[in-house]
């Protein structure tokens, strides 16, 4: 793993799981870690529920925009962490590639996000463990 790994989340909208955990991993993580997000199918805008939930937490995501997930993003990336979009993303030798079985916030309430987005945490923080370089292991 290098200095400072390259991590992409990708679900189908890239609206709702994906940059939930996006936002925490940057909060946590800050520049040792850096972050994409990618969807097979990109939705319009990010789930209000999802936006809801992270800024109760004091993580802003408002502004960040569904992508179209691309081969250059696989590629660039050393650790890549799927939600739900099948065999859509591309596989490359050499990478790191991690299925997150997470419930899908879309069209779900906000107490329903809640346990997602804290479930997410839970990942993240593990995954930071894992792949930040141990000197800068405390988040």
């Amino acid at each position: 793993m290098p200095d400072k790994p390259t991590v992409l989340f990708v679900c189908v909208h890239n609206a709702g799981r994906s940059q939930m955990a996006a936002g925490w991993l940057r909060e946590l993580a800050g520049d040792r870690v850096e972050v994409l997000s990618a969807g097979s199918e990109p939705a319009d805008q990010l789930n209000p529920m999802a936006v809801a939930a992270m800024s109760e937490v004091g993580i802003d995501i408002a502004n960040a925009e569904p992508k179209i997930l691309t081969v250059d993003a696989v590629r660039e990336s050393d650790v890549v962490i799927t939600m739900g979009c099948g065999d859509t993303c591309p596989v490359f030798p050499g990478k790191r590639y991690e299925d997150w079985e997470l419930t899908d916030p879309a069209g779900k309430s906000l107490d329903d996000v809640r346990p997602i987005r804290d479930e997410i945490r839970g990942r993240i923080e593990a995954l930071i463990a894992e792949i930040v370089p141990a000197q800068g292991a405390t988040a």
